[in-house]
């Protein structure tokens, strides 16, 4: 994979079966634990110079912060364009709604509990559901729906880390949202006893049926976005209209190559 500094951030580019070579790796214990977050506008937005400290290079993938490596993959298209302006080299989108399916299912090969931390208790009960269906071989730890206050005091969001080590949970999908999946991430990852740790907002709630993607139309002419804010417009408008034009300029200007590792 390639780092590439893309926005003041730190961004790890290549393809999805680097990826999940790498992750099957951290479920088989090599390097340690493995936290995968993904970069987009939105990202760029709550994270102008990255969710950790980038200052310490990693020897298998990323960067290293308290124990953890991190990744941080191009979710967002205007990251992929100006990745190809910038090296020449079309690199996929990696977006966290494409990769778990295909990560639950490694997990299932490595026999690996996988555990889901946020969405709703009705959600969690059609992704049990689904995922019986898809994956009859996947051990689920469990499926937890933090409130949002308690997720976000320092001592609650410890004991949902300890909830999560108790279940012996070697994957954790969190979809707390940005910027909370990330913090906690970083400040409970080592302590939740995870071997990977997934920054993945709603990809669970696509696998459950819960929350619609775009149709590929829109997936493939970049326009994902437009779609979502089409479908929450109260909700999405200031991500989508106010925060994300500065990030855009501040991706185009502050973009330059790394190294390769």
């Amino acid at each position: 994979m390639q780092q590439l500094l893309m926005g003041g951030v730190q961004v790890d580019a290549g393809s999805e079966q680097e990826v999940l070579d790498l992750y099957r790796g951290a479920l088989r214990g090599e390097g340690g634990p493995l936290a995968i977050e993904s970069a987009n506008l939105d990202h760029l937005h709550w994270y102008p110079t990255g969710s950790h400290d980038r200052s310490v290079a990693g020897s298998a993938a990323g960067s290293v912060e308290g124990g953890l490596r991190w990744l941080t993959l191009m979710d967002g298209a205007p990251f992929v364009i100006t990745a190809q302006r910038l090296t020449g080299v079309t690199y996929p989108r990696l977006t966290g709604a494409g990769l778990l399916e295909p990560q639950l299912r490694v997990a299932a090969e490595e026999g690996a509990s996988v555990g889901f931390l946020g969405g709703m208790p009705d959600m969690h009960v059609r992704l049990r559901e689904e995922l019986g269906r898809r994956l009859p071989d996947l051990r689920i730890a469990g499926t937890w729906a933090p409130e949002r206050a308690d997720i976000t005091s320092p001592e609650g969001a410890a004991r949902w880390a300890e909830t999560v080590r108790e279940a012996g949970t070697d994957v954790v999908v969190v979809g707390l949202g940005k910027p909370r999946q990330e913090d906690w991430i970083r400040d409970h990852g080592v302590a939740s006893g995870a071997r990977a740790l997934l920054a993945y907002g709603a990809a669970a709630d696509f696998i459950a049926g819960t929350v619609q993607r775009a149709p590929q139309f829109y997936q493939d002419n970049h326009l994902e976005w437009a779609y979502r804010l089409s479908r929450e417009p109260k909700r999405l408008a200031r991500r989508y209209l106010l925060q994300g034009p500065p990030s855009l300029v501040r991706l185009v200007t502050h973009t330059r190559p790394r190294r390769r590792y």
